[in-house]
């Protein structure tokens, strides 16, 4: 009987151990977007190929049939909380060209990204289902409970776009920030003039080599019918259009900002001390907080204009300095900042150490809209 008693608890307990055994949740993954390592259409670290950077995608957003790129962590768990990255290109560029530009993809998994890289013809109106679906598309995967911030992120005419974008209707309460590489400032003193983008002549190559740039149409992008099929065309007066446009947008919702640009460029020379936008949240005075010394060059650039004298469109990829300087203790956690790439135009790709930098900044400010608001 003895026996028969410990064979009964014997097998209790391995019931018991077994209902306590739980499988390991499997990682959350994206339709049509599976996870790989490299990221699919990466650049070498030089030289990287034209009909790599002018990749547009292979996921397919299913209501236009447009692609666009996603990147992620491949071990992301159900219920993990992520930094959520809507990056839109320059004019006459390609996502993929954007990718490189600005590589945060290169840090999906140490910082718990999700980055989706859209394409156009040149942004508009007529692209925003496009990219109401993409983010619908991503929030639902992660769940809204489990983006921590949602930022967008934009070079050039995709700035601008962002710009025009960040408290309409759609984004108002999910946009917790805006980052704006060299497209524009958010906060200049009144009367400030707009961004001038003198594009030099192109070699005629087209872009097709070397790398590709992220300027208007045109602006070393290969022909027109090479462009996204269906893609909006750009506003009427082109990229000036879409300036002028971004310029007089209300910008009446709350985000932080963040606002990166080369010491060549144009808006450079004007760049104001102030900003109204920091003044908005009560922040301190700027300050010179840190200088960042990357090694390591960019992926990309534009090859059709090196032999112009074209030091504010962009030279090749090289390693730098960049100045950060930050509008500390505003209030509710916002972020407000302008980072200046020494030495450096419109088109030269980030570098690895100042791309974490504007991640890092972006992950530490206020997050949590689509939390609070139910996206």
């Amino acid at each position: 009987m003895k026996h028969a008693y410990h064979a009964f608890a014997a097998l209790a307990g391995a019931a018991l151990l077994a209902s306590c055994v739980t499988t390991p949740a499997q990682p959350v993954t994206f339709a049509g977007a599976p996870c790989v390592r490299p990221p699919p259409m990466h650049c070498p670290d030089k030289d990287c190929p034209g009909e790599m950077v002018t990749n547009q995608g292979s996921v397919i957003e299913p209501t236009t049939g447009r692609t666009y790129f996603l990147d992620y962590p491949c071990d992301l768990k159900p219920g993990e909380d992520v930094t959520v990255i809507l990056a839109l290109h320059g004019g006459g560029s390609y996502g993929n060209w954007q990718r490189n530009y600005f590589p945060a993809m290169d840090y999906v998994d140490k910082r718990r990204l999700v980055i989706a890289t859209p394409n156009t013809r040149g942004w508009s109106a007529a692209d925003d289902g496009y990219l109401q679906n993409i983010v619908t598309s991503v929030i639902d995967t992660v769940g809204k409970e489990n983006v921590k911030s949602f930022w967008l992120a934009g070079h050039s005419m995709g700035s601008f776009n962002s710009r025009r974008l960040v408290c309409t209707d759609f984004f108002r309460d999910k946009v917790d920030g805006y980052l704006s590489l060299s497209g524009g400032r958010v906060g200049n003193p009144p009367g400030t003039p707009a961004p001038q983008f003198n594009i030099p002549p192109t070699n005629g190559s087209g872009g097709r080599t070397g790398s590709q740039v992220g300027g208007p149409p045109g602006a070393g992008g290969p022909p027109p019918g090479a462009r996204p099929p269906g893609a909006g065309g750009p506003p009427p007066g082109g990229p000036g259009g879409a300036i002028a446009a971004a310029q007089n947008v209300s910008l009446d919702c709350d985000f932080s900002f963040i606002f990166a640009n080369g010491e060549h460029e144009p808006s450079a020379q004007t760049l104001a001390m102030t900003s109204s936008w920091a003044e908005k949240y009560g922040c301190r005075p700027r300050e010179t907080t840190e200088t960042i010394t990357d090694v390591k060059a960019g992926y990309v650039y534009d090859s059709s204009r090196q032999e112009f004298g074209a030091d504010a469109w962009g030279r090749l990829p090289r390693g730098g300095t960049a100045e950060v300087m930050e509008y500390r203790n505003c209030r509710d956690s916002r972020v407000v900042a302008d980072v200046m790439r020494k030495g450096k135009g419109h088109t030269e790709g980030l570098e690895p150490k100042v791309t974490e930098k504007l991640i890092d900044m972006m992950q530490n400010a206020k997050g949590g809209k689509l939390r609070a608001n139910g996206g």
